[in-house]
Parts: structure tokens; C-alpha cells; sequence
């Protein structure tokens, strides 16, 4: 094994998560391209991934973390570094994943003293090359499915129209509020489980999407498209057109799923509290975007409330719910990356060049890389 280029998997510790960043099949990929590859001890066991598996596809067990990092040169992760996992990494390891800079400044900061190289997966730009390896997409994909299972789970109703002996019962209605990569999975989820699906996105382009898999596109001549596929904010006038008409669609929903976010800001409000009171007693609110914020006002991160009869959840780490799928979307995504980084050699390169390299490193050097996230470093006390 000397001289190979060694790249290691811890097991994620972050609460709730069962991910894990690499899966068989992809290990015995990263083999033939000359690559030593190290598992952390069960670290693939919550997404159904065994030691076994990953020591058939050629990877090393290792048991003890300080021994997995000895030597290697990249980690491959799914959750940010904490500022204890920072600081076991070896001076100038390469460390790929999630890195959520605005929230995890202090990391951020050790990262940079102990001369960490760091690529972010947010921050790989969406254009067409690295589609592959849009880590966002994939495990949005995942959670617009988990999102669907969750209302119907906690939904009184069956969503499909069923002609019984007992008589015939009314589909249930599901509303998709923001149909990007998440929004478009549950509207296609919600039409295989039989339901009527309803959907509505302030960027019109979204229309023959959502048309396309079935849907009722909810219009509104407001066009807010804005740089890179996502949605500007809206002006106050088109704020208050926009509540109107979804207030009217959420009044008849059983099921809503929301889905808007904004990159780097708190999510908008779409449904307020007073807009709950107008609900179906029995209906579900599945609020994804309650990390940062929350669509419903009444959205708690974490937890399940109830308000005039509707139940309003706002789950956290949606992806995790099905590790098994979502951890081979995600190794898939890194190992495109790591083209980018590693010859077919298994030979590292040496500058950052390619533009993906540079838009997504967080840090390298000793110096932070990202400007927002410089910008950001230096007015944190």
C-alpha cells in the first residue's frame, strides 16, 4: 500500500445522521484509479453498508480515527468538520463534503490555522459539467421523496381515489410550494401515490416542469428568476399577490410540502399563522426548509406542533431518512469531484485550476478562500 494515494471515510457522529460518504461501488472505482482507500469501523453500517461489503470492494476496516487520518491525504464527508474533527486532521489534508460556512465559523477557523485544504459541495457551481456532482440536487432529490412518505404517514386521508363497496372516496390534494429539485421529486412522488398535485413557484420556468409530471401549475404573473436556477426575493406588492393566491391553495390542501429557500437567507414565510386557521382540520404541514427558518410561521425545526387541528412538522436531515439511496447519490457525486482532483493515476493535482475546483474551495493554504465566507470570518468576534 506505500506510496498510494490514501483517502479515508470516517463514520458520521453528527445526531441523526446515517449517511456515510462512500459506498462499495464506488470504493472498488476509486481503487482501479490507483487509490488506497480507508473505512472508519461501521461507518456505513446505518445506511446498510457493512464492513464486509466495503473490505469486498477492496477498503481497509479501521477502527481507531487517529489511525484511519495517519497519512491519508483526502476525507471524504458528509456532515461539516466540528472544531474537535478539525483539529484531529493531519496539516494540508484535503477534506471534501458539506461545509455549511455560515454555520460553522469556528470549524471554519481551525481549518484554516491547521493549514486544511477544504472543498465545500454547496458551493459547486450548477453548471452543466458538474452535474454530476451537484451533492445538493441528489440529496434534495432524496428529501422531496422522504417529504411526500412523511405527510402521507401523518395524513388522515388516503391520497389516492379509491371506488370501494363502501363507495367511492376523493383523492387527497397534496400542494408543493417551491418546485426546484425537491418540489419536482414530491410532485412526482405525490402522483404515484394517486394523489391530485398542486404546485406553485415564483419563477414561471418551473411551469412546464410541473406540468410535464402532472401537475397543476398554480399561475402568477410575477417572474422572479433569479442568477444560478434559484428565485429572487419578491418585492413587497408581488409578496402580498403571492399570499393571496396561496393562501386560497394551502385552505384546500391536505397535504402541503414546502420547499422555497433562499441561498445563504432565512427562508420566506408562505404560510402564516393566519393561513393555518384556514385549513382542513387533519391536514399536514411538511416544512422543509425549518433549518433555516421555516416556510410556515408556525414551523419549530426538529419537532411536530399542532394548530387548529393541522399538524406542522419540520423535520431536520430529510436525505438521512433514506441513508441507503441517498449515501449512493452522494458517493457518486464525490467520486466525479475527485476527478477533478486525482489523475487516473492516483496522482493529486497540484493548483486548484479547473472553475469548479475554484468556486467550491472553502479554504487552503492557511487563508480562506470564499469571499462571503471571509467577509463573514471577519466581522465574527
Amino acid at each position: 500500500m506505500t506510496g498510494l494515494l490514501v483517502i479515508a471515510i470516517p463514520k458520521e457522529l453528527a445526531p441523526g445522521e446515517q449517511r456515510v460518504a462512500t459506498v462499495p461501488d464506488v470504493v472498488r472505482n476509486l481503487k482501479k484509479s490507483g487509490c488506497e482507500v480507508r473505512v472508519e469501523h461501521d461507518a456505513g453500517a446505518m445506511a446498510y453498508y457493512t464492513d464486509a461489503a466495503f473490505t469486498a470492494a477492496g477498503a481497509t476496516i479501521v477502527s481507531d480515527r487517529d489511525a484511519l487520518l495517519a497519512g491519508a491525504r483526502i476525507v471524504l464527508a458528509v456532515q461539516p468538520p466540528t472544531v474537535a474533527e478539525a483539529e484531529q486532521l493531519p496539516e494540508g489534508t484535503i477534506v471534501i463534503g458539506f461545509m455549511n460556512p455560515a454555520g460553522n465559523i469556528e470549524a471554519i477557523k481551525k481549518m484554516r490555522d491547521r493549514k486544511i485544504t477544504a472543498f465545500a459541495l454547496e458551493l459547486v457551481p450548477r453548471i452543466s459539467r458538474a452535474q454530476s456532482m451537484d451533492a445538493l440536487s441528489s440529496q434534495a432529490t432524496a428529501g422531496g421523496y422522504v417529504a411526500v412518505i412523511l405527510g402521507a404517514e401523518h395524513c388522515p386521508k388516503f391520497l389516492p381515489m379509491l371506488t370501494t363497496a363502501a363507495g367511492t372516496i376523493r383523492p387527497s390534494t397534496v400542494l408543493i410550494l417551491g418546485a426546484g429539485i425537491a418540489g419536482l421529486m414530491a410532485i412526482a412522488t405525490a402522483k404515484r401515490l394517486g394523489a391530485l398535485v398542486e404546485a406553485y413557484d415564483v419563477r414561471r420556468a418551473a411551469g412546464e416542469q410541473v406540468r410535464s409530471l402532472g401537475a397543476k401549475f398554480l399561475e402568477l404573473e410575477i417572474n422572479a428568476e433569479g442568477q444560478g436556477g434559484y428565485a429572487r426575493e419578491l418585492t413587497a406588492e408581488e409578496k402580498i399577490k403571492e399570499q393571496e393566491m396561496v393562501s386560497a391553495a394551502v385552505a384546500r390542501a391536505d397535504i402541503i410540502i414546502t420547499t422555497a429557500a433562499i441561498p445563504g437567507r432565512k427562508a420566506p414565510v408562505l404560510v402564516t399563522k393566519e393561513t393555518v386557521a384556514t385549513m382542513k382540520p387533519g391536514a399536514v404541514i411538511i416544512d422543509m426548509a425549518a433549518e433555516t427558518g421555516g416556510n410556515c410561521e408556525l414551523t419549530q425545526a426538529g419537532r411536530t406542533v399542532q394548530a387548529h387541528g393541522v399538524t406542522i412538522i419540520g423535520p431536520k436531515n430529510l436525505p438521512a431518512k433514506v441513508p441507503f439511496h441517498a449515501s449512493q447519490m452522494y458517493a457518486k457525486n464525490l467520486q466525479s469531484f475527485l476527478t477533478l482532483l486525482v489523475d487516473k493515476n492516483g496522482v493529486l493535482v497540484t493548483e486548484y485550476t479547473d472553475e469548479i475546483l475554484t468556486a467550491s474551495l472553502l479554504v487552503h493554504g492557511g487563508q480562506v478562500r470564499h469571499q462571503p465566507t471571509k467577509d463573514l470570518l471577519e466581522k465574527t468576534p
